[in-house]
């Protein structure tokens, strides 16, 4: 994965760059300024990570715009604690300030005094020493990944609590107690039934989830006909259309995409995991809405080409079914172009080509015989006796 943690102390890495453009960056960049954090904590930003040393009090020459802030903190015995983080826009020259919260393990939820941040800006020439560069070798990587991310679309992604964390924080589900208590006076319980009683019911602790766009409960209009529902399971433009219609502009779906990405390659987050295959599915079998919208069509495989330049091909099968959702997914959309008679806008047409024949060599993915069926979508055969 490319957002890798090397044994070294962010506060000892240096940077080689133009003095000029040093100091440039060091006006026009924003800072962040972390407090008390103990040495070898993991800590990163975007795709690198680090683990912290005695000097560390943030980062400098930070880009303006989106940026993923994580750590993770490390007991006495050196075991480290599940990841979290924040994703931020920061402002050109802006200056974000946090504190670390020992009790707590993570960031202190309470935001540093107005007196506390005019002492840093005060100050800033002299923290500099304790500050690291922002690591400029994945600026461009990074733009790649979240070009369509803004301010408004992460507040609205983002839990409520403002943390993204790779292990779901879990609290006993109150509603399904009552359904259970409802079943057993209905009828006798089953065995099955049984078992599942001795287990606890858990839901997401309230505002710790993610905010992702859900999908329309039907993928077909309602007072379809049954060749109509046919027609909507085989071409999900329907489905596509509406949850594009809950965004403020087209191009913010693809952002969402992004957002799930980052959250699950940065964040270590399964279920942005799994949200961003089932968007990348619901886009790849639509087929009238690729020629209604191929500007959001050819923003969307450039996203899907810079980020499957960032995974092994391990993390897209699935361990149970051993089945790439991923490659299934395109081949529909390859299929779905090759066989169509309407004519696609030609950029878009060689963005696709062009994507094929990365993933080819990258992979050793096979496009060829696209008519053939995805053995994931293949029917399957009973053979009876």
């Amino acid at each position: 994965m490319s957002c890798s943690s090397k044994k070294v102390s962010f506060a000892e890495e240096s940077v080689e760059m133009d003095p000029e453009l040093a100091k440039q960056l060091f006006v026009e960049g924003a800072t962040l300024i972390f407090l008390d954090v103990p040495v070898e904590t993991e800590f990163g930003i975007d795709l690198k990570s680090w683990e912290t040393g005695e000097k560390f009090k943030g980062v400098k020459m930070i880009p303006p715009g989106i940026h993923f802030i994580f750590y993770s903190a490390r007991n006495s015995h050196g075991d480290v604690a599940p990841r979290r983080g924040f994703i931020h826009h920061f402002k050109k020259s802006e200056i974000l300030g946090i504190k670390w919260d020992s009790s707590l393990e993570d960031i202190s939820y309470d935001n540093l005094s107005s007196e506390e941040m005019q002492r840093f800006r005060d100050n800033l020439m002299y923290l500099d020493q304790f500050l690291g560069p922002y690591p400029f070798d994945v600026w461009d990587k990074w733009k790649r990944l979240t070009m369509h991310l803004n301010e408004n679309l992460v507040n609205k992604l983002m839990p409520a609590c403002g943390r993204i964390s790779s292990a779901a924080e879990l609290v006993p589900d109150s509603r399904d107690l009552k359904g259970r208590s409802k079943r057993r006076w209905s009828r006798p319980r089953t065995e099955e039934e049984k078992q599942e009683d001795l287990l606890p019911q858990l839901k997401p602790k309230e505002g710790t989830e993610l905010r992702f766009t859900e999908p329309p409960e039907e993928s077909y209009p309602a007072g379809s006909t049954p060749a109509e529902i046919t027609k909507h399971n085989l071409d999900t433009s329907y489905a596509f259309e509406r949850m594009i219609s809950q965004h403020d502009e087209p191009l913010n779906f693809v952002g969402e995409i992004q957002f799930a990405f980052i959250c699950f390659l940065v964040g270590l987050n399964y279920e942005a995991f799994e949200h961003w295959k089932s968007m990348i599915q619901l886009v790849c079998r639509c087929e009238t809405a690729i020629f209604k919208r191929p500007a959001v069509f050819s923003e969307f495989v450039s996203t899907v080409e810079a980020q499957l330049d960032e995974v092994p091909e391990d993390f897209l099968v699935d361990v149970v079914t051993s089945n790439n959702v991923i490659y299934c997914s395109l081949r529909d959309l390859f299929t779905t172009l090759q066989l169509t008679d309407l004519e696609i806008e030609g950029r878009l047409r060689c963005k696709i080509s062009r994507l094929k024949e990365k993933l080819t060599a990258k992979f050793e993915w096979d496009f060829d015989n696209l008519d053939e069926e995805c053995e994931e979508d293949a029917p399957v055969i009973v053979y009876t006796e």
